[in-house]
C-alpha cells in the first residue's frame, strides 16, 4: 500500500472523483424506488415487503436493493469529507463539518419532515438518515482531532461491536430511553404535541462515517489506481465472505436469524433478510460490500448514462428534497383520482402505518412506472443545478445544498 495511504496527513490536493460521484448517484436512484413504493404500492399498507409469511421475491428485491442506498450514503460522506479536509486542513473540516451536520440536521426536522407528512402541526420527528448523515458529520468534527488510525479503530469497533448491545433494552420515554434511543435502540416517543421516532440509531451510523472517511485516503492522489482497485476488490470480497460466514453461523451480527423455509429461494431470502434498524453488521457487509467492488470498476466508466448518474450524485441533497416533495404530490393526486382526500396524505404516523389507506395503492407494475417517471422528472433539474454549481464554484452556500 502507498505510504499515503498509512499517512494521510501529507500535504496533497485533491480532485473529485467521478467513480464515488457515479456510486452516490445509483443509490439515489434506487432510493426513489423505495420511497415511490411506500406512497404508491398496494401493500405496502397491508405488510413489511421483507415478511417472509406474506412477500414474494420481486417484491422482496423491490425492497431489499434499497439498503444499499442509506448505508453507501453515509460512507460516501465520510469519504467526501476525508477528501475536503485533504484540501483544506483540519480546523477548515471542523468547521464544515460542525455547520454542515447542524444545517442538515435543521433540514430534516423542517423542510424535509414537512415533505414526508405535509402536516404543518409536525406531529410526528422522524429521525431518518438524514439525520443520521448530519450527526454523525458532527462527531467527525471531533474524531478527525484524533490519529489516523484511532479513527479507524473506532470505526470498526462501532461498526463490528455494536451488535453485543441488543440485549440492552430501556423502557420508557424518560431520559436515559431517550439516550438509548438515540445511540442505538431506536423506537417511538411521545412528547406534549408530537411523537418522536428514532430510525436511525447514531452509534453504527457514526461508525460507518468514519470507516468512510479513512476510506477516502485510498482516494489521495498519491495513491496509485491500480492499486487502490486492487485493494477494493479485496475490501470488497472480505466483507462479502465474511457476511456469508457470519450469517451461515448464525449467532452474531444481526439480531434476526436466519432459517430454513418453505423452499430453497425462501430459504435465501431468509438469509440475505438482514436488520437495518439499527443497521446489524451483516446489513452493513452485504451493502458495503458489492459497493467497494462496483467503485474497483468504475473508475473509467464515461458513457452518457454514467454522465447523467455521475450529475445527481454530485446534488445530492437538492435530489433528496426534490423527490420526496414530488412522489408525496403525486402521491395526492393518485389519492384524489381513486376516491381518497387530500387528508389521507397528511400524516400524523409514517405514511405505510396509516389506516386510512389500506385499499389504497397499485401492482408493482404501476409503482415501477411511477418511480421512472420520477426520475426522468428529476433529471433535468438536477443537471441543472449541477451546471450551476460547476460554474458558481466560490459560491460557499451550495456546498450546504
Amino acid at each position: 500500500m502507498n505510504t499515503a495511504t498509512l499517512n494521510p496527513t501529507l500535504p496533497l490536493r485533491t480532485t473529485r472523483v467521478e467513480s464515488i460521484d457515479l456510486l452516490r448517484g445509483l443509490v439515489m436512484i434506487i432510493m426513489a424506488l423505495d420511497h415511490v413504493r411506500d406512497y404508491f404500492h398496494a401493500d405496502a399498507f397491508l405488510f413489511n415487503p421483507v415478511d417472509l409469511d406474506k412477500t414474494n421475491a420481486p417484491l422482496f428485491f423491490t425492497r431489499w436493493i434499497t439498503h444499499f442506498c442509506a448505508t453507501v450514503f453515509v460512507f460516501l460522506a465520510g469519504t467526501s469529507a476525508f477528501l475536503v479536509g485533504s484540501r483544506k486542513g483540519k480546523k477548515e473540516l471542523t468547521a464544515f463539518l460542525l455547520k454542515r451536520g447542524l444545517w442538515i440536521l435543521v433540514l430534516e426536522f423542517t423542510v424535509i419532515n414537512f415533505s414526508w407528512f405535509f402536516n404543518i402541526h409536525f406531529s410526528m420527528i422522524a429521525i431518518t438518515v438524514i439525520s443520521a448523515l448530519g450527526a454523525s458529520m458532527i462527531a467527525l468534527a471531533a474524531f478527525i482531532h484524533l490519529p489516523f488510525k484511532a479513527i479507524l479503530v473506532f470505526g470498526l469497533l462501532f461498526v463490528f461491536g455494536h451488535n453485543a448491545l441488543d440485549g440492552i433494552h430501556v423502557e420508557g420515554d424518560g431520559a436515559g430511553a431517550l439516550l438509548w434511543g438515540f445511540t442505538h435502540g431506536g423506537g417511538a416517543f411521545n412528547f406534549p404535541g408530537f411523537l418522536l421516532f428514532i430510525g436511525y440509531p447514531f452509534l453504527p451510523w457514526t461508525g460507518v462515517m468514519l470507516l468512510g472517511y479513512c476510506f477516502g485516503s485510498l482516494y489521495l492522489p498519491s495513491q496509485n489506481g491500480e492499486e487502490r482497485r486492487r485493494l477494493l476488490r479485496y475490501f470488497g470480497i472480505a466483507a462479502i465472505a465474511l457476511f456469508i460466514i457470519l450469517r451461515f453461523i448464525n449467532i452474531y451480527g444481526d439480531p434476526s436469524h436466519w432459517s430454513v423455509q418453505k423452499d430453497g429461494l425462501f430459504t435465501l431470502l431468509s438469509f440475505l433478510n438482514v436488520t437495518k434498524y439499527p443497521p446489524s453488521l451483516l446489513y452493513l457487509l452485504v451493502t458495503l460490500g458489492p459497493a467497494m467492488l462496483l467503485l474497483s470498476v468504475s473508475e473509467g466508466w464515461r458513457g452518457k448514462f454514467a454522465q447523467y448518474v455521475i450529475a445527481l450524485g454530485r446534488v445530492p441533497m437538492f435530489y433528496y428534497i426534490l423527490h420526496i416533495y414530488l412522489i408525496h404530490i403525486l402521491a395526492v393526486f393518485a389519492a384524489l383520482a381513486t376516491g381518497y382526500s387530500l387528508a389521507d396524505m397528511t400524516f400524523t404516523m409514517w405514511v405505510t402505518d396509516s389506516p386510512n389507506l389500506k385499499g389504497y395503492g397499485f401492482n408493482l407494475g404501476i409503482t415501477y412506472l411511477v418511480w421512472i417517471a420520477v426520475l426522468l422528472a428529476l433529471y433535468p433539474l438536477c443537471l441543472r443545478y449541477d451546471a450551476y454549481k460547476q460554474n458558481n464554484k466560490t459560491k460557499w452556500w451550495l456546498s450546504y445544498l
